[in-house]
């Protein structure tokens, strides 16, 4: 076991040097601070690794990752053995200080959220991308608060964000609604279940240089009127009963972000939710929310997906007229996903 474990972390020595050097210059020209460095490279190491920081500079970088569930069982103590010679190996190759380099276990437990506290350390830093600033924590939770692979499709958002009102569906920590700020929405409505990702939301929006207030979803029944005056708020409620009260006071946004979770649970929701079974539906409901000539930008977060433009619009022509949807796919791979595969993600217009 020794000789093989060794190999293989001179392997991935080899593909973390060979990575970093050809992406830090693209993420320095590009003001790109959270980038995917490695992800299964190697199939004998089923590893997925994030850089964060300044790539140029590199005394204060981390690196964050997880561990991908095998296809076979292997001694826990074994493992662990595993991961931090592999986890020296990286701090050798990048000339990293251990303590900055963070491997967790991602694997599928359907029933737990993606978003569950692991940790209470509390490693947070301040990283930037297209301009703007944003807090992630590598040592607490599986995600650190903002997805690498969504980076393009925040981009567009913002693009498109211009005078509009924005409602952002499974908001996590507000990264589309920040974005669509930046864009100059008139208003953005982030709608999450979590009073944890709320208030880290706020938090993106402060360090960018906006307000953003917490409301309960019968605050926002209330105020939702009085939506044309704008500003940005952060609603906690959960998502399906959100929509069912948006549709009955007959409120209407110009761009809806749906980006939900594979499956989500919580003991204040009503039901759990499968973004496989349920995705129809949550379409159905957002076309409801949309204005007329809205566009509604979906997020497919799961690695196997079937998903198509043509299924969807086909779906969807069943409740809804002139609808067309869009495969964004293409569109969103950066530099640092190219030859990879990511989550697929659909432009749907009304």
């Amino acid at each position: 076991m020794i000789d093989k474990t060794s190999s293989q972390a001179q392997m991935f020595a080899n593909r973390l040097q060979k990575r970093f050097r050809h992406l830090k210059k693209w993420a320095h020209r590009t003001g790109v601070g959270a980038f995917r460095l490695y992800d299964r490279d190697i199939p004998e190491i089923p590893l997925v690794l994030d850089y964060y920081g300044e790539p140029l500079q590199m005394q204060d970088a981390c690196l964050c990752g997880a561990l991908y569930k095998r296809p076979y069982e292997k001694d826990a103590d074994d493992e662990e053995r595993w991961l931090s010679v592999m986890k020296d190996s990286a701090a050798s190759a990048l000339d990293f200080d251990p303590v900055h380099i963070f491997l967790k276990r991602r694997q599928k437990q359907k029933g737990i959220s993606q978003y569950e506290k692991i940790s209470s350390e509390r490693y947070v830093k301040i990283v930037s991308e297209g301009g703007l600033a944003f807090k992630v924590n590598l040592s607490d939770y599986l995600d650190t608060g903002l997805f690498p692979d969504r980076r393009l499709l925040r981009a567009i958002v913002r693009d498109e964000s211009a005078g509009k009102k924005v409602l952002n569906l499974f908001s996590y920590t507000g990264s589309f609604s920040v974005y669509a700020a930046s864009g100059g929405a008139v208003s953005t409505d982030s709608v999450d279940l979590s009073n944890t990702y709320l208030s880290w939301a706020r938090e993106n929006f402060s360090l960018n240089g906006y307000s953003a207030g917490i409301l309960k979803n019968n605050s926002f029944a209330e105020r939702g009127v009085r939506q044309e005056k704008g500003g940005h708020r952060l609603i906690r409620a959960d998502v399906l009963d959100f929509i069912d009260m948006a549709i009955a006071a007959r409120i209407r946004w110009d761009i809806i972000i749906a980006d939900p979770p594979a499956f989500s649970n919580s003991k204040k929701m009503t039901d759990n939710f499968d973004l496989q079974r349920d995705l129809t539906i949550l379409l159905e409901k957002c076309l409801a929310l949309l204005s007329a000539g809205g566009k509604i930008f979906l997020s497919v977060n799961m690695r196997r997906c079937a998903v198509t433009a043509a299924n969807l619009e086909e779906q969807l022509a069943h409740y809804a007229e002139n609808v067309r949807v869009t495969d964004l796919s293409g569109k969103i791979t950066d530099e640092d996903f190219k030859d990879r595969k990511i989550p697929k993600a659909f432009m749907i217009e009304k």
